[in-house]
């Protein structure tokens, strides 16, 4: 085929195929042998936590590499630390928890088809990993992160958003003009519940502390409690569907309380079991590109 093209046709694509070798090259010869990680090497408490040099590792044919910028902190997370869960979540140790992560494609798998080097992309990592320097991610798990979100907050949404929506729609069936009871709306699956319920034509009741009736306000539900100070089953009735968190569409707002560094990854996963926590954590990793 490439014979009976236009010289100019063959000169471009020797152009093209040789920059993207270039490219390449230079990509993995800037990538570092190893990296800065979290990583227990036992189970327990924070205190297990270790930041200290690891490997890089390396994607397989369908999946990236990515440069992190953020990951995202759950009240999961010490679950998995302590290890009480560790052969329903399938984890082995060493273990490198961060499920949520946004960040940069540095380096693509062989068959990978959609996202190329330079992307910028969030995503939810099954198998954890996220509060590293670098992480790998399933190319079909990833995807390029929304404009209208900066690194941070991007980081803060796949696992929390992605548990509302399972819980309102796939196991609950809400439709518009129903209504929803919304425990713990302040955190950061309730966060996003409210927003995506609302977004969606339900009418949303929410409960949160006296701290946060102001929070549940601006994210749009139309009743607010205040758990401290009623009881709800007094004041609530006939609800198609109680969504109790506790035991893209550009418009919903991830709510990120609290940024750290990933040197204070324990202290994130001591505030994480509490199960208090404003929205998410959010661990910073690297500073947010200037190109895109």
């Amino acid at each position: 085929m490439l014979r009976s093209a236009s010289p100019s046709a063959r000169r471009t694509f020797v152009f093209v195929f040789l920059a993207s070798i270039v490219s390449s090259s230079f990509s993995a010869a800037d990538l570092p042998k190893t990296m800065k990680a979290v990583v227990a090497h036992e189970y327990g408490g924070p205190e297990v936590l270790k930041y200290e040099d690891v490997p890089l590792p390396e994607p397989k044919d369908n999946e990236i590499l990515v440069r992190v910028i953020a990951s995202g902190v759950n009240p999961a997370d010490p679950l998995i630390l302590n290890g009480k869960y560790a052969k329903e979540f399938g984890t082995h140790l060493p273990l490198i928890l961060g499920y949520d992560m946004a960040g940069v494609v540095v380096k693509t798998g062989a068959k990978t088809t959609k996202l190329k080097v330079g992307d910028p992309v969030y995503a939810y990592l099954l198998w954890g990993g996220g509060w590293a320097e670098y992480c790998i991610s399933n190319e079909g798990e990833s995807a390029i992160k929304p404009k209208s979100l900066n690194f941070t907050e991007a980081a803060s949404v796949p696992l929390a958003a992605l548990t509302a929506w399972q819980a309102l729609f796939d196991i609950g069936k809400i439709q518009g003009g129903q209504t929803v009871l919304i425990h713990g709306g302040s955190g950061g699956v309730g966060s996003f519940a409210i927003q995506i319920a609302k977004a969606r034509g339900a009418r949303v009741i929410a409960t949160a502390s006296t701290a946060n009736q102001d929070l549940l306000k601006q994210l749009g539900a139309d009743a607010a409690i205040d758990y401290t100070k009623q009881k709800f089953e007094e004041i609530v009735h006939d609800v198609d569907l109680v969504l109790d968190p506790v035991g893209r569409d550009g418009k919903i707002k991830p709510i990120v309380s609290q940024v750290l560094p990933l040197a204070d990854a324990a202290k994130a996963d001591a505030q994480a079991a509490t199960h208090h926590t404003r929205g998410k954590i959010v661990l910073k990793i690297a500073d947010e590109p200037t190109t895109k």
